[in-house]
């Protein structure tokens, strides 16, 4: 399985559809195992689950970044 594919579909759905994000946010399990369709077990879905937070949390700190460039030019 393509880990960081998974968490790149799985991030493009969080960003489209707010009702994945907030089951996400509640339940990232169910959210990922919703997206890609497959019944992973645990040891993959969790290494899953910290691509996306720590790919969230990149992009996060990316946009705010650039907010703060943007604020002083």
């Amino acid at each position: 399985m393509d880990i960081k594919g998974q968490i790149n579909k799985i991030i493009e759905e969080i960003s489209n559809n707010p009702d994945i994000k907030e089951q996400f946010e509640k339940e990232p399990v169910k959210a990922i195992e919703k997206v890609i369709g497959i019944d992973l077990p645990d040891d993959v879905v969790m290494k899953i689950i910290d691509g996306v937070k720590a790919k969230i949390t990149v992009d996060g700190i990316s946009k705010a970044a650039d907010a703060l460039k943007d604020m002083f030019k």
